[in-house]
Formats: C-alpha cells, sequence, structure tokens
C-alpha cells in the first residue's frame, strides 16, 4: 500500500485553500461586525471587532423596515412555490423519463429550452398578463410566476435522476395492481429524497433572493419581499449602516438556515441528476 507524503506542493495547496477560505469569509465576518456597531465606531474603525458588540441595530431595523411581514410574504411564497415545483416537476419529469415516444422527447427538448432562454426577454408580456388577470401585488401572481420560471430547471433535474434509477422497482408495483400514479407517488417518489433536497435549495436560493421580480410585481404593496424591503430600507437610512448591515444579517439568516440543513444533499443529488 502507498502512502501520500506530506510535501512541499501539500503545504503550498493547504495555503492556497486557506487562502480561498479566508476571502469568501471575509465578506461574512464584515457584515456582521458591521451590524454590531454603532454609526461613530464604524466611522473609526469599520473592520475592527467591534467593543462593545451592540443589538440595537437588530430592533431597530426589525421595528423601522417592518422585516416582520417582509420575512413572512417571503416564507409564504418561497414554501408554496417549492411545494408546486415539487409536486409538477417531479411528477412530468416521471413522464418524460418512462415515455420513449416523440412526444416525451420534444416535451423534454422545450423544458430545456426554457432553461436556456433568459426569463427577461417575456418580462414586458408577462407583466402586461399578470395586471390583466389581476394578480399584480398578490401571492399568487408570484407563486405562479415562480412555478413557471424554475419548472425547467427542476424537471432537469429530476428527469436525469428517475432515468438513473431502476425501473423494476415501479414495474414491480404495477404488477401488483397499482396504477401509474400509486407507483410513482408510493414506491418512486421517495426514492427521489437526494434530488428533492437538491431542487428544495437551489430553488429556494434563487426564489428567496430575487429582487428584480418582486420589485417589478409587488413593488409599493404590502406584499413586498425581504429584498425589495432592505432596497428601500437602505434608501430610507442609508445614513445609519449599521442598522442597514442588521437588516440584511436578518434577511439572510431564514436561507442560510435553510442551506446548512439541506447541504448534504446538494452536491449528491445534483451530481446523480446529471446521469442518464
Amino acid at each position: 500500500m502507498t502512502h501520500l507524503r506530506y510535501g512541499f506542493r501539500t503545504f503550498v495547496l493547504e495555503l492556497v485553500m486557506i487562502a480561498v477560505g479566508l476571502a469568501f469569509l471575509f465578506p461574512v465576518y464584515a457584515l456582521i461586525t458591521l451590524s454590531l456597531k454603532g454609526s461613530q465606531e464604524i466611522a473609526s474603525s469599520p473592520l475592527a471587532p467591534p467593543v462593545p458588540p451592540t443589538g440595537a441595530n437588530y430592533s431597530s431595523a426589525w421595528s423601522s423596515a417592518s422585516l416582520g411581514s417582509a420575512l413572512l410574504n417571503s416564507t409564504v411564497i418561497t414554501v408554496v412555490s417549492l411545494v408546486c415545483l415539487i409536486a409538477i416537476g417531479s411528477f412530468g419529469a416521471y413522464f418524460l423519463a418512462r415515455c420513449a415516444s416523440r412526444l416525451g422527447f420534444t416535451l423534454y427538448v422545450l423544458f430545456l429550452l426554457g432553461i436556456v432562454l433568459p426569463f427577461q426577454l417575456g418580462m414586458i408580456p408577462l407583466f402586461k398578463l399578470v395586471d390583466q388577470m389581476g394578480l399584480l401585488g398578490t401571492y399568487q401572481g408570484m407563486i405562479i410566476f415562480y412555478t413557471g420560471i424554475q419548472l425547467p430547471f427542476t424537471i432537469f433535474l429530476y428527469t436525469g435522476f428517475i432515468r438513473a434509477l431502476p425501473r423494476d422497482y415501479a414495474n414491480a408495483a404495477m404488477i401488483d395492481g397499482a396504477s401509474h400514479l400509486q407507483a410513482f407517488t408510493k414506491v418512486v417518489f421517495p426514492l427521489l429524497r437526494p434530488i428533492t433536497g437538491t431542487v428544495l435549495i437551489l430553488n429556494a436560493v434563487f426564489i428567496w433572493n430575487d429582487f428584480f421580480t418582486p420589485l417589478l410585481y409587488l413593488g409599493g404593496s404590502a406584499r413586498e419581499t425581504v429584498p425589495v424591503r432592505v432596497f428601500a430600507f437602505v434608501g430610507q437610512y442609508v445614513s445609519d449602516y449599521g442598522i442597514v448591515f442588521a437588516g440584511l444579517v436578518l434577511a439572510a439568516l431564514p436561507i442560510l438556515a435553510v442551506f446548512l440543513v439541506l447541504q448534504r444533499y446538494v452536491i449528491r443529488g445534483f451530481a446523480s441528476g446529471l446521469k442518464g
């Protein structure tokens, strides 16, 4: 058995990785440090550790910018959109992965085109359509929008994963008398846990952090999401950067918690979704 030796090359590689890690951690350090300082301390020593740290910025950000209602709006839109994406995307991908006809191949190519083409090309007609339907400033309009925009990417991941699964599981269930729907919901879908975790985190990050679409569809309404509310908050309190950075930390915490819980599924599920 050969043993790897710790040499100069390994030492240099470790130094490079440490430097890269510090480069990624520095913005997080700056964000948290500035959120725990007062205005005078930020002006005199912006990157030094806060002495002493203060939590007043967080209470001010929560009350002044109404982040509580914005977090609720973002949570409702994100959660319902994810449920629709998983339900429609997984079942649609099951049909595309198991259908050997030209129709299935054509539909799959159309979904791939939905990934390639930027959705900004259709923003004006989509806005007019949502306006004519009376869905501007509503949860429903945003949920329908995100479900449609992210469905091609979701189906792409699910289809690759389902193609890599053996057909024997679903076939055995149908031999026992189960329908295609029952075979999918009771046999196939539980096997999709890794890719479902990937679908959850990737779509959740996109929907939660999206700024342009909620600004266009929800701006000025009571349904504004966190990025839109933080943007307005920055414009109103731009002189007090401590409150601004505290609002940014509060906005990032929920999606960061979701990512930490589901992180083990991201790489494993994404790699499996590329098979087939």
